[in-house]
């Protein structure tokens, strides 16, 4: 097929996006035992932010490369040429990394607008006392809701059931989720796109992990050394619990209780082991240095950026036909 200069370098971008993503999709799944294993020895805050870097890696380092990189090169290097000739193998990876992208978004935009109208109903039927919009219905819900303007929703129902400290430490586990501002890591998640068209899966285990060290991060955020606010916090997620799990169909929300299956290991940490307690440096001090060998490459890469087009060039020249 002949496509004009322009329409060429949108068909590349998406090729080899599909390419290169696929490739650093692969190496972080297969990598994805050892990330989890490393997590679980470091605290809970810089476990999620290790599992979240390394689920976002695969798009983020495709991003670079061809922005970085590739766009470069066929700007300075390919002749202006009106048409030239695509083969179908580049157009086959280019439909491939347009639909990925197309339903990444759909799928984000879908969900935000599905969160940002379910917290226009809430406070519409709701009282608002402080930043706190109180539910009048049965639901069982205590959630950070929505992404730009986050709000915290609680129904009456565990207003009710929760005595005044155990109200207290709650909503201070909420506000850490709005601190961290984990409803828009969901929300970058949802932008991820698949590495296969309508095929999900693979990294789930890494958004699972990042999902529960968060709870055990905002936990701990709570409970900010007191043992009487570790107890508060634990009998609130027992008695939340006992009135039933909420499950929206709005994602972006960051609810008490995420997923009852880790339940019992939350109060157990409550309990039992300190939230608090301090974990061992050492695995810091191992990601530190990878994160420090990884910008000493792109520095390296930067340096020999000149040299490195040419080469990019005559790969894409490849691909193209």
């Amino acid at each position: 097929m002949t496509l004009p200069y322009y329409v060429r370098l949108l068909c590349l971008c998406f090729a080899i996006f599909f390419v290169a993503h696929a490739a650093v999709w692969l190496v972080v799944r297969a990598a994805s035992g050892v990330t989890l294993r490393i997590a679980d020895t470091m605290r809970p805050r810089m476990s999620a932010r290790l599992l979240f870097g390394a689920r976002v890696m695969p798009m983020a380092l495709t991003l670079f490369l061809i922005m970085g990189f590739c766009v470069p090169s066929y700007l300075w290097l390919e002749p202006d040429i009106a048409s030239e000739r695509v083969g179908l193998l580049c157009l086959g990876a280019a439909l491939l990394g347009l639909t990925s992208w197309l339903i990444a978004l759909t799928r984000a935009l879908a969900s935000m607008i599905c969160t940002e109208r379910y917290v226009r109903r809430c406070g519409q039927n709701a009282c608002s006392s402080g930043d706190v919009l109180v539910l009048s219905n049965q639901a069982t819900i205590m959630a950070i809701a929505g992404v730009a303007h986050p709000r915290l929703v609680v129904s009456q129902r565990v207003m009710d059931a929760l005595s005044e400290d155990q109200r207290e430490v709650a909503f201070r586990h909420e506000r850490a989720h709005r601190t961290s501002r984990d409803n828009l890591k969901k929300f970058c998640l949802l932008l991820l796109p698949d590495v296969l068209p309508f095929v999900g899966g693979g990294l789930t285990c890494l958004e699972r992990g990042w999902a529960r060290f968060t709870e055990w991060a905002a936990d701990d955020e709570a409970v900010d050394g007191s043992q009487e606010r570790a107890l508060s916090l634990a009998s609130a997620l027992v008695r939340v619990a006992k009135l039933g799990v909420h499950r929206s169909s709005a994602y972006l929300l960051s609810t008490l209780i995420e997923d009852d299956r880790d339940l019992a290991t939350r109060i157990d940490r409550l309990l039992r082991e300190p939230a608090y307690a301090e974990k061992p440096l050492q695995p810091l001090l191992v990601w530190a240095r990878c994160k420090a060998l990884v910008i000493g490459c792109i520095t390296a890469t930067l340096l020999l950026w000149p040299q490195s087009l040419g080469s990019i060039h005559r790969l894409l020249e490849h691909l193209v036909h």
